[in-house]
């Protein structure tokens, strides 16, 4: 494995992943060694099972391992409690998920703003909004979820995911649950976005396409590297 640089902002060794199941253990993940390099853009790929989502639920310290590290910015995620991964997730991370995970209460402009308030920031309403006109989404503020379309939905989780300026930001299928010309808009405003904010982009898809925009694949073989 390379030498860790001051640039590397994501290393993991022999990362792991098992579960107990009625049959014995399920090896999800096995001896993943990876290197990111703060800026990069990077596709995970592979067939359905293979342990892509897991993987960037380790990494975006969402779920921990059974074996290895994480380091995050030179922190071990492994090594931190809940609390500790959940500050570091607020301090560091964005996530899009496939199924927008917006909160369906809350209208767009509200959604957008929760990750700022969380922080305390006091411009978090002036930034929502500036980001929700970036995404096309200005007369939307006030819809909740329901009153949206899925593309819409997308662009507002693109939003929080983007409105506190994250280092990393992980898309796990972002464009699973669009058309293939919605899920082409995403695209286009998800790399654009990403390069405004100079973040690092790791993203899981089964979009060929989508991979192709990216620096680098990975691809994942029953939950090794191959």
């Amino acid at each position: 494995m390379q030498t860790q640089t001051s640039t590397t902002i994501i290393v993991t060794e022999n990362l792991g992943k098992s579960v107990k199941t009625s049959n014995g253990t399920l090896h999800i993940l096995s001896g993943i060694n990876l290197q990111v390099a703060s800026g990069e853009s990077v596709a995970i790929v592979g067939e359905s099972g293979s342990g892509k989502s897991t993987l960037i639920s380790l990494l975006a310290g969402l779920d921990t391992p059974t074996t290895g590290t994480i380091r995050l910015d030179g922190k071990s995620l492994t090594d931190m409690d809940e609390d500790g991964r959940a500050a570091m997730r607020n301090q560091m991370i964005g996530f899009v998920f496939q199924s927008f995970q917006l909160l369906q209460g809350l209208t767009a402009l509200e959604n957008v703003m929760l990750p700022l308030e969380l922080r305390g920031e006091v411009n978090a309403k002036q930034a929502a909004v500036a980001l929700l006109g970036r995404v096309g989404l200005s007369e939307r503020l006030t819809h909740t979820p329901r009153q949206l379309s899925g593309g819409e939905q997308q662009r507002v989780a693109l939003a929080r995911a983007f409105v506190s300026k994250p280092a990393v930001l992980f898309a796990d299928e972002p464009t699973g649950n669009l058309d293939s010309k919605t899920g082409a808009k995403i695209i286009e405003l998800l790399f654009e976005l990403n390069l405004e904010n100079k973040a690092t982009l790791i993203l899981v898809t089964h979009d060929q396409t989508l991979a192709d925009r990216c620096q680098r694949i990975i691809r994942l073989d029953a939950g090794r590297m191959i």
